[in-house]
């Protein structure tokens, strides 16, 4: 077998098992219990110094 068919086979079996496992593990990190106030905070960003321009070292407000 050439070095080519066995990587081809490995990539077929082995590392497509290993995204899919990563990509449902990301999801579930995403939607874990408790992450929607990180979520609601890094939504907010872009709205927190709407009114003038952020200061040096101050802190979110929220």
């Amino acid at each position: 077998m050439d070095t080519y068919s066995i990587l081809r086979e490995i990539a077929d079996s082995w590392v497509l098992l290993a995204l899919v496992i990563f990509f449902l593990g990301t999801v579930v990190w995403a939607f874990r219990p408790g992450s929607s106030k990180v979520h609601r905070d890094t939504s907010n960003i872009p709205f927190r110094h709407e009114d003038r321009p952020a200061v040096a070292g101050e802190e979110a407000k929220s």
